[in-house]
């Protein structure tokens, strides 16, 4: 089941980038690392500290999405604790602000190369 605010990402995301994009999930997977690399690098974690981690994750077998994906969500809720973070007001004020920045964030995306790296 997927949650109200999933849905209306989704459904954000559809209407900025189109629904390929959206499910592209190559795409997504490197929006999401590269949210998460900019979040713990906000809060101080070095990038000696993010490729240690990066050789750890990558030197196991994958685990399985369902799994990670609740791991993720327990992990940020507890780092939003540790931070004094709200996370769930944080990302409801980040969809906001999305649907007003549609059209730059359109342009953005489309001076992007292919690939994993933003511009």
């Amino acid at each position: 089941m997927i949650s109200p605010y999933q849905d209306r990402v989704g459904r954000w995301v559809d209407a900025c980038f189109g629904r390929a994009v959206a499910a592209d999930r190559g795409e997504r997977n490197h929006r999401f690392l590269e949210e998460a690399l900019e979040l713990v690098q906000s809060l101080g974690c070095t990038a000696e500290e993010a490729h240690q981690l990066v050789d750890y994750v990558f030197g196991r077998p994958p685990g399985d999405p369902w799994q990670e994906a609740g791991g993720v969500m327990v992990t940020l809720a507890a780092l939003g604790n540790a931070a004094g973070l709200a996370v769930y007001p944080a990302g409801e004020a980040e969809l906001a602000r999305c649907w007003d920045k549609l059209e730059a964030i359109r342009a953005k995306r489309a001076s992007k190369p292919a690939g994993p790296l933003p511009q």
